[in-house]
């Protein structure tokens, strides 16, 4: 079928003719403007017999460009034919902020991953091992070797993980361990180190509420999107959903979505300064309250799992009874079920939960504060005795049966 339709020429003799396609797109002419001309004006002679005048052959022109456009002999205008004047660079378009923060996209993008946690089945009829996706978050490259960061709650439960690099290449990861108390997990792929790109990961100096920051991630798997916001507040405290209450986190406006978890939140400079880990929403979706971990924790807990620092923390030699049980029996506080033996508690005195000759289960202690610092759960215990040293004193405030008491511990490295 024939298409016809209206074109114009640009500049002058410059042999460039626009004639809009059926989907609006403009069209270019790919031979030069003379040329057609004249090959009009020759064919029309032949037609005519007689010589024609200049307006007539560019009439007759313009015919033939449509003649010539119906039969498909047009192709895309380039690009640099539909910049306006003065605008040849796309980035003088741009503010600096702008132009800043595609800068800082570009640089980070290829650190960022996507990643898969899946299960795995047996086909009963085919005796195949299926993967099934049971869920998806993101994560990023720590260094050239194959770490991959990521949330523990976005791989929590899954039998395997994968995980998606830039370039398009998948990977089966193993997890190398994890940080409950931070919602850290570090993954490991065997790809090779040209593929890799590790994040920038550099001291950021003291966070300030109101400053820019920069989320990329995979919300609802739309891979490597960037949302922009500000810091909103320092030191929030949340629960994540492998259990432990998170302190010191970042508070932002800067939208973080299902998905997004385990994906980099980055300062104006495009350094890393948390990870995204979770959003306050009654619906589910982003609704303006967004919670990262802070770098310093995640420096710390992915040096402890790679084995850089040893995975040892001062503690009180106890074994701790699970705060919901503590919660079923009325109770505030840290219940003593185990004293590891020549530990800290056992020196000071601290009583473990035991049952009686006669079969009844009778409470140990129950730790209330710690230096005056009120403890109500196992969290409350880790937070009041992180960042001291072994050997340092204590004072613990602890319930037995209906008396309280005070006993002094000197802490003890132990294995957390």
């Amino acid at each position: 079928m024939l298409t016809t339709g209206c074109g114009f020429f640009r500049g002058s003799g410059c042999g460039r003719v626009h004639v809009p396609d059926a989907r609006g797109c403009r069209l270019e002419l790919s031979r030069k403007l003379p040329e057609v001309r004249d090959e009009a004006r020759s064919a029309a002679m032949i037609r005519t017999g007689r010589t024609m005048s200049l307006g007539e052959s560019a009439t007759t022109a313009g015919a033939w460009l449509l003649l010539v456009a119906g039969f498909g002999c047009f192709t895309p205008a380039s690009p640099s034919a539909q910049t306006r004047p003065g605008l040849d660079r796309p980035d003088e378009r741009l503010l600096p902020e702008e132009r800043q923060r595609i800068e800082v996209f570009r640089r980070a993008c290829p650190s960022v991953v996507h990643i898969e946690a899946l299960d795995v089945r047996r086909d009963p009829a085919r005796f195949n091992v299926l993967e099934i996706p049971r869920g998806m978050g993101s994560g990023f490259v720590w260094d050239n070797r194959g770490h991959i960061v990521t949330n523990l709650h976005v791989i929590r439960g899954a039998e395997e993980a994968r995980v998606l690099l830039r370039d398009g290449s998948s990977w089966i990861a193993r997890v190398m361990g994890t940080d409950p108390d931070r919602d850290v997990a570090v993954l490991r792929i065997d790809a090779p180190a040209e593929s890799l790109v590790p994040i920038k990961v550099e001291a950021t100096g003291t966070l300030r509420v109101g400053q820019t920051v920069l989320a990329i991630g995979n919300p609802f798997g739309l891979d490597h999107t960037l949302t922009v916001g500000v810091i909103s507040a320092l030191g929030r405290e949340i629960r994540s959903d492998s259990g432990p209450v998170i302190h010191g986190t970042i508070q932002t406006d800067a939208a973080i979505n299902p998905g997004s978890s385990g994906g980099p939140l980055l300062d104006s400079a495009g350094r890393l300064i948390g990870i995204n880990t979770a959003l306050t929403s009654p619906s589910g979706a982003f609704a303006g309250i967004g919670f990262a971990v802070p770098v310093d924790a995640v420096s710390e807990a992915v040096a402890r799992i790679l084995g850089v620092i040893p995975a040892k923390r001062p503690g009180l030699g106890i074994r701790a009874a699970e705060d919901a049980w503590v919660r079923e029996l009325g109770l505030s506080g840290v219940l003593v079920l185990e004293v590891l033996a020549a530990g800290p508690a056992e020196k000071a005195g601290l009583r473990p939960t035991r049952t009686t000759p006669t079969g009844d289960l009778e409470l140990g202690d129950l730790i209330v504060a710690i230096d005056g610092e009120s403890v109500s759960s196992r969290s409350d215990l880790a937070r009041a005795l992180e960042g001291r040293k072994s050997g340092e004193r204590v004072t613990a405030t602890l319930r037995r049966g209906k008396e309280e008491m005070l006993l002094v511990l000197d802490l003890a490295m132990e294995e957390h």
